[in-house]
């Protein structure tokens, strides 16, 4: 016998009305955000802890709705990062970026590693904070670029080949993290592995030899078709990877290099708002399972954290701008910009939660350290380059 619609629509109502409230508050903080001249996504993360259990306003909502929502924002997050490399600028980055990125690795993986072994934690779990700790937020610094007019510069070229490298890193060491925290033997680890880098590689590899041909064959006039064929496709091709223990996340990347003109700048209109959305459920759901009091004891070593690795990156990113013969202002640009964090960390520390593993400071601490990192850096942004110019033009008048 069919549900009574009448029972339906009361059971529902609450979960519509506690859903909208939750959107609603996203909208307000995310117009907040963008006032202050700040990215939202450390208040999305906010609105999560308020929203979860031991917050401010406690909701009861469907945590496997919100945790589909999740997983589609994730999907879609590192698929628009993709979208904007195209494969010759990938070959480009690799080849001008591999010592920075070499660099980048060292200075900025080693602390999150040594601080986590500090912590007592097993190598595995220091080897996934050195992840979230490496990797800077591509979806904010490149918001960042275009709110601040930086695309053109001098810097923004060596920056987005730094970014690209740390995006093939995250490529390969997301479906290495997934196969170790399942803590697999020795022999199913490595032909989990295997297969993991043998389907990146295909991927890849196809990406760049056959890019062109995959968008004209996708392409259409009807955005509701080329919409829909796209969004298929991610979901099909997250699907596999994942089917063949390699991140969802990296599949839906290796879909987004693989677009290219002449349907790239459509589907990037198309897309984003929808990425929005699901990435701003990404990041509640991540704040909706850490209770807020944990927090407090985590942000004295998230601060300390802030002020270690801000300074890493703020040295990779001088290093590489030195190397690029780039001027002062523009390596103190370089390297604040790469100071933030964001996705990539959120995304590093639910690889624990997915594999089951219970830690308890792992995710307050990641969140505390992402929505320290994510403020500071942008502030930094902001502040440091007007500094540092009326340094050097009172340095050139004294002079």
């Amino acid at each position: 016998m069919p549900p009574n619609p009448a029972t339906t629509a009361i059971d529902i109502a609450p979960f519509f009305i506690e859903l909208g409230i939750v959107f609603l508050a996203l909208a307000i903080v995310g117009r907040l955000a963008g006032l202050i001249g700040l990215s939202p996504i450390p208040f999305y993360l906010l609105i999560g802890l308020i929203f979860g259990n031991g917050g401010l306003i406690p909701v009861n909502l469907s945590t496997s709705f919100i945790q589909i929502g999740a997983e589609i924002g994730v999907i879609l997050l590192l698929f628009m990062l993709g979208l904007e490399y195209t494969p010759r600028e990938l070959s480009e980055g690799l080849r001008r970026g591999a010592v920075g990125g070499l660099a980048n690795i060292v200075l900025n993986f080693t602390p999150g590693v040594v601080f986590a072994l500090a912590l007592g934690w097993d190598i595995v779990l220091a080897l996934l904070f050195g992840g979230i700790t490496f990797a800077s937020s591509s979806g904010i610094i490149s918001k960042q670029l275009t709110d601040l007019g930086w695309l053109g510069n001098r810097e923004t070229p060596t920056l987005l080949s730094i970014l690209v490298l740390e995006d093939l890193v995250m490529a390969i060491y997301l479906p290495l993290m997934s196969v170790l925290l399942v803590g697999a033997a020795l022999s199913e680890g490595l032909i989990s592995l295997s297969i993991a880098l043998v389907t990146v590689l295909v991927v890849m590899g196809v990406a760049l030899r056959f890019g062109g041909h995959i968008s004209r064959l996708m392409a259409t006039h009807s955005n509701e078709i080329l919409l829909l064929t796209v969004f298929a496709v991610v979901l099909l091709v997250a699907g596999v990877t994942q089917q063949l223990e390699v991140s969802a996340a990296v599949g839906a990347f290796l879909v987004g290099i693989a677009l290219s003109e002449p349907i790239d700048k459509r589907v990037r209109e198309l897309i984003n708002p929808l990425k929005d959305v699901f990435a701003a459920a990404f990041f509640v759901f991540f704040g909706l399972q850490i209770n807020p009091m944990d927090l407090v004891p985590m942000m004295g070593m998230a601060m300390l954290l802030v002020l270690l690795t801000g300074i890493t990156k703020v040295l990779t990113g001088w290093f590489a701008g030195l190397r690029a013969g780039i001027a002062t202002p523009g390596r103190w640009r370089l390297g604040t910009l790469l100071t933030i964090r964001g996705e990539f960390s959120i995304v590093i520390a639910g690889l624990a939660s997915a594999a089951g593993l219970q830690v308890a400071e792992l995710a307050p601490l990641t969140a505390a350290y992402v929505l320290s990192m994510a403020i500071v850096g942008s502030i930094l942004v902001r502040v440091v380059n007007p500094i540092v110019r009326q340094l050097m033009l009172r340095g050139r008048r004294a002079a």
